[in-house]
């Protein structure tokens, strides 16, 4: 079943189209390309001409016995000469060739990169996160080495062999003739190679997506690994993934040991044998030039090297291809974030929200929200709470549009949400998770994110509390910060969280259970601050400890995608339902409360 699933991958591939698409990145390289073109035509020309000069050498003058000082020295330095040009005009062709591959794989990369950043939250939901990192850099690696290693040899070598042919039938027609029949042998060697290797280059592309993705996640998950014992059954499992990679890469090598470079070497000896028995029995009837015999085993030698190395990179040229469909396959991805739809720059200014009968799914067959409906009025705020998988996150995955309701309609300020530019979205709702993210740089950066100054950044610090904490730091603001925040507390990088979200000063806050890694005495002065904050501004926060949202204007209640109660703080209370039991059990009592 897997074998099957692979080669329908494969197929999936129109390997044709991913080529030219390739191709076409080489558009806005036209001048150096032209340029490098002729230098290699020249470079060309030059080594096939010193073949030549040692024929008149040896034909008219080695083998009459005529040493002219002159003329030996004529010879000999045009020999000289053409070599060194050759040499140097190659030298500049592969660079030329060599940056305008690097360039556009820079541009691929980047193109790559951005379309990540368009994708929905839907797309990395179904895609383990290891098996992207390794499209976005294993495979564009590969298809760095067909810009630099593979076009420039075929380029160069086809080229070459063009001019090969055209000095053989320069010396003798007829035998260049019979030399012309290993074009098409060579040609089916290699569509031979290409229709049985691509399989084995997509497994084990494949296979090198799921090492990534396994080692991503027991790099992330280590601490759980370790805490239950779970080493063997790791190993266990990334063994088994390991042994299939080497699997795949076993049967390309198979492939390269038959059909690449032995292969070539028996069609090279068949045709020196041809040549040989040629000039042999063309001996007998008339008198054979030396010179030409040596020229026509000279331009053998000088035909196979270029088809060695070419047969040598189409290895590389079929994994850069099956690499570069894999690329395509998330640069095509339609799984965008939604975004504006309409016309309109309509603006949010007061920040009034509401939910109207909105239905949701994450996969299109369970639903997780069941006709919400709710309205938060400016200055106010609404509390989201219920027992895990009731729903809080996913009405907050909505509001901030990384998703799009099934059903029903969400608005602000009466627009709907799908009329707002991101940027104007963005820029008005502040959002704070319960598991707060900093990227690795420095904490000035990580509160400003390279759009605010530097007063508005201490006085967002000084708003949350922050700011007490961090001028104690040895380099204070400019304190380098590590990979999701290491070296600081879950606290402190809450509390830098937070201090990122005032800084944009916005309109809408959503909290997602803001205060959770705060210790009480740090908690009390971010109440208080938010107290501040509230007003003036609509709060949606998710809250696990009720205790933080009894002054909320609105409580909601949800339990299995609905909302099974609503009201404020005492009014739930007295309603003695849900939010009752959920009162009494964190309150650890069985007593009524009111």
């Amino acid at each position: 079943m897997e074998s099957k699933q692979i080669s329908e991958d494969v197929a999936g591939i129109d390997q044709k189209r991913v080529f030219w698409r390739l191709m076409s990145f080489m558009r806005p390289y036209k001048k150096k390309l032209t340029l490098a073109f002729f230098l290699l035509l020249m470079a060309t020309a030059l080594e096939l001409l010193a073949p030549l000069v040692v024929k008149v050498f040896i034909d008219d003058y080695l083998t009459p016995g005529n040493f002219e000082e002159k003329t030996m020295l004529l010879l000999g330095g045009g020999y000289l000469l053409l070599v060194a040009a050759a040499a140097a005009v190659n030298y500049t062709q592969f660079v030329l060739f060599q940056s305008i591959a690097l360039n556009i794989i820079q541009d691929l990369r980047v193109q790559m990169y951005e379309a990540v950043h368009r994708l929905g939250l839907k797309f990395f939901d179904r895609t383990p996160v290891g098996s992207l990192v390794s499209k976005i850099t294993n495979d564009t690696e590969a298809i760095k080495d067909l810009y630099v290693s593979v076009l420039s040899t075929f380029v160069q070598n086809i080229v070459y062999l063009l001019g090969i042919f055209a000095v053989m039938f320069y010396l003798n027609a007829k035998l260049a003739l019979y030399c012309m029949i290993l074009v098409p042998v060579i040609l089916w060697i290699m569509w031979m190679y290409r229709k049985y290797s691509s399989r084995s280059f997509f497994e084990m592309r494949e296979r090198l997506s799921l090492l990534n993705a396994r080692l991503n996640e027991s790099l992330q998950g280590m601490a759980i690994i370790q805490a239950y014992n779970q080493q063997k059954r790791m190993k266990r499992e990334f063994k088994e993934i390991n042994e299939s990679h080497a699997k795949a890469q076993m049967k390309n090598i198979t492939y390269n040991g038959l059909l690449l470079r032995p292969a070539v070497d028996v069609i090279y000896m068949a045709a020196l044998v041809t040549i040989l028995s040629y000039f042999g029995f063309a001996s007998f009837q008339t008198s054979v030039e030396i010179g030409v015999v040596y020229a026509f085993i000279n331009y053998l030698d000088r035909f196979f090297e270029p088809v060695n190395m070419m047969m040598m990179r189409l290895s590389m040229f079929q994994q850069a291809v099956i690499s570069a469909g894999r690329v395509f396959q998330v640069m095509d991805e339609r799984e965008m974030a939604p975004g504006k739809m309409g016309e309109g720059e309509p603006r949010i200014e007061g920040g009034r929200i509401e939910f109207c009968n909105v239905t949701f799914s994450y996969d299109g067959k369970q639903d997780v929200l069941h006709n919400i409906s709710f309205t938060a009025e400016p200055g106010t705020t609404v509390a989201l709470v219920g027992h895990t998988g009731s729903g809080k996150s996913s009405i907050i995955s909505l509001l901030m549009r990384f998703y799009t309701p099934d059903n029903g309609t969400i608005t602000i300020d009466g627009e709907d949400l799908q009329a707002y530019d991101n940027r104007e979205l963005r820029s008005k709702i502040g959002l704070v998770l319960q598991d707060s993210f900093l990227f690795a740089g420095n904490i000035h950066e990580n509160i400003s994110m390279n759009r605010k100054s530097g007063e508005e950044v201490h006085h967002a610090a000084e708003f949350v509390q922050a700011s007490k904490f961090i001028e104690k730091l040895p380099e204070s603001y400019q304190t380098a910060v590590g990979e999701r925040g290491s070296g600081l507390s879950s606290g402190q990088r809450q509390l830098i969280s937070f201090a990122r979200t005032m800084a944009f000063q916005p309109k809408i806050l959503i909290l997602d259970e803001a205060t959770a890694n705060i210790d009480t005495e740090t908690e009390e002065e971010i109440q208080e601050a938010l107290k501040k904050m509230r007003h003036g501004r609509t709060t949606i926060a998710i809250a696990h400890r009720l205790s933080t949202i009894q002054d909320a204007d609105q409580i909601l209640v949800l339990h299995k995608g609905k909302i099974a109660e609503r009201g404020t703080h005492q009014e739930l209370l007295r309603q003695n339902g849900l939010y009752h039991k959920m009162y009494l059990l964190q309150q650890g009592t069985g007593v009524e409360a009111i």
